[in-house]
């Protein structure tokens, strides 16, 4: 199949070479490589934020790279980018010049907005099929962030427009569907495809990097308050009075914005918190750090934390568990599906440092419960969560949605390929 990808504001060039990327740039870049591997021709589209940037890059067979002219070429916040979504999709069309692909699937509301001008542009009556991967959706963002959702007012209707536009929606996770339903959003045409991990990066057995103190409790993603890094740091006391005082706090990640973590506002707040708290010396902040890093930094963890207020996915709780390393995890959103409870990790209550304090301390004191999630992990999550299996649950997605098509062009009605919704 020939498959266009729009992601624009998360190029997968960020995932495959430095140290910005975060969860839909990974997602985009190993989707598009697991594709291309199966014999697919994929074209990434995303705007172009830097005036150097070559028009295609080609990062191997099967795949491209095509930075589209949308807007200025330089970094714009997403939440600032729906302004160029027209330009954004002129540009698709142009790189088309014709020929359109058999599929175009979305990453983000707002490239779904450019998917689908792109699809009734140049497909005239006949329009591309347009699948959409949401990754986040705004409805849940303010229902937990409020004032502070710094989202384009009109996303409150244009992303459910979206949602009943697009010819077919993948979600990530369970949790997710039951959102896209309360949207409008029909089930019959939603399947679900989640987000995977880099067996290859995240081996199950590699090096460890050494531990400064007898316990490593990891946290790892963009410093933003919604991810709850602050509540791990109120854990550490909590566990001290348990009895774990030889602890440390390694926090890997910064919030993308600051050069450093001396001009980050959410790592200084952090920093104020532990000091406040008498375990400034229990916590140690990375900043952030190559992905072909991460491997050696879960492995030396006794536990990885992941305590957002909410989650749509998640791709974290996947690399360590691969690394074989249990999850200590907030029961919300995806969180829910990827962790087992009891089994690969063990799930808390959002928002609640006291639970945090007395799952870490279950763990911390038992090695051997530690080693069998672990081991329960790294099954899960080659099991489950492989790119190729990813990639087939999403290609046959692709191949249901252009059966429909060709049977609506012959005037009959398909029904979904068996396996496709849920």
């Amino acid at each position: 199949m020939k498959i266009s990808m729009v992601s624009e504001h998360a190029s997968p060039l960020a995932a495959l070479g430095g140290v910005d990327a975060g969860g839909q740039n990974v997602h985009v870049a190993a989707l598009s490589s697991a594709l291309a591997e199966r014999g697919h021709q994929v074209t990434v589209y995303t705007r172009r934020d830097d005036p150097d940037l070559p028009a295609h890059v080609r990062v191997g067979p099967g795949l491209t790279v095509v930075h589209v002219d949308a807007g200025p070429a330089r970094r714009i916040p997403k939440d600032d980018l729906l302004p160029y979504m027209g330009e954004l999709a002129d540009g698709i069309c142009a790189d088309w010049a014709g020929d359109s692909p058999d599929v175009l699937h979305a990453h983000f509301w707002m490239s779904g907005l450019a998917a689908i001008q792109a699809s009734r542009r140049a497909g005239g009556a006949n329009p591309v099929p347009v699948v959409q991967t949401f990754h986040a959706l705004g409805s849940v963002k303010r229902r937990h962030q409020g004032a502070a959702d710094t989202s384009p007012p009109a996303r409150e209707w244009l992303e459910p427009w979206v949602g009943r536009t697009a010819d077919w929606v993948i979600a990530t996770c369970p949790d997710e569907v039951f959102e896209l339903k309360s949207l409008g959003i029909s089930r019959s045409r939603i399947s679900i495809a989640p987000c995977g991990v880099d067996l290859t990066l995240f081996p199950g057995t590699s090096d460890a990097e050494t531990k400064t103190r007898t316990h490593r409790i990891l946290s790892v993603g963009r410093l933003v308050q919604r991810k709850g890094v602050d509540l791990i740091i109120q854990a550490l006391p909590l566990l001290a009075e348990a009895g774990f005082r030889d602890v440390e706090l390694l926090i890997v990640g910064g919030s993308g914005d600051a050069l450093n973590l001396e001009e980050d506002p959410e790592a200084q707040r952090l920093r104020t918190m532990a000091k406040e708290l008498g375990v400034e010396d229990k916590v140690t902040m990375r900043g952030q750090v190559p992905r072909d890093a991460m491997p050696a930094i879960f492995r030396s963890a006794d536990a990885v934390v992941c305590a957002p207020w909410y989650e749509p996915f998640g791709i974290v709780p996947l690399e360590a568990m691969a690394c074989g390393v249990p999850v200590v995890a907030a029961a919300v959103g995806g969180l829910r599906e990827t962790v087992v409870d009891q089994k690969t990790g063990l799930h808390v209550p959002p928002r609640n440092p006291e639970a945090l304090a007395q799952a870490l301390g279950k763990l911390l004191a038992d090695p051997e419960l530690r080693a069998d999630m672990g081991r329960a992990g790294a099954r899960r999550a080659r099991s489950r969560y492989a790119w190729e299996r990813i990639a087939a649950d999403t290609e046959k997605a692709y191949r249901s949605v252009v059966a429909a098509g060709l049977s609506r062009q012959a005037g009959e009605r398909l029904e979904p390929l068996e396996g496709t919704a849920l």
